[in-house]
């Protein structure tokens, strides 16, 4: 018994030095933190500066067409002197036209019904030439710009009364 004992004993505190002993277990350490985020700036779009303006002037030479186009000068009964109320117009024709140095001009003269379809032509004619000067002067090549005489033949307004005559007495302007 006394051996049991002792062997009991031994098998007890080798029990005890083996759980005394046991280390305890040691948890990870902690993941290293993530790096910083650095935000990356997106590349910068290359763009060709020269097509865009090349997109905007297309653009503006359209616009500038346009408006000569729309415009109109109109004069009174057989008279060919640009009045003073559509000097502005010519004015902005003229600026548009150096602007645009690449567009060329017809004006084109018109008349009412009175008077003979030789003298209504050689009014319209005087007309557009009267433009044509003024444009010049404004600094207009005269070479950009050509002039036709329509007379009588294409009207702006049907009747036989002064409202008609009025709108049909002037000066359209042709972007070529």
């Amino acid at each position: 018994m006394k051996k049991t004992f002792l062997v009991l004993s031994f098998f007890v505190a080798s029990v005890l030095v083996v759980i005394g002993c046991h280390k305890k277990e040691v948890p990870p350490p902690p993941p290293p933190p993530p790096p910083p985020v650095v935000e990356k700036k997106p590349e910068p779009v290359k763009v060709d500066s020269t097509e865009i303006l090349a997109r905007i002037r297309r653009e503006k030479l359209s616009q500038a067409k346009q408006k000569i186009a729309a415009e109109r000068i109109y004069f009174d009964f057989d008279k060919s002197d640009i009045k003073p109320e559509f000097r502005n117009v010519l004015l902005g024709v003229a600026d548009l036209l150096k602007e645009f140095p690449e567009l060329r001009l017809r004006i084109e003269g018109h008349c009412d019904e009175r008077g003979t379809d030789a003298y209504n032509l050689g009014l319209g004619e005087r007309r557009c030439n009267s433009a044509k000067q003024f444009l010049s002067d404004a600094g207009v090549a005269e070479g950009r710009m050509d002039t036709k005489s329509w007379g009588e033949s294409r009207p702006a307004a049907m009747g036989h009364n002064e409202a008609a005559w009025s709108k049909n007495r002037r000066d359209e302007f042709i972007v070529e």
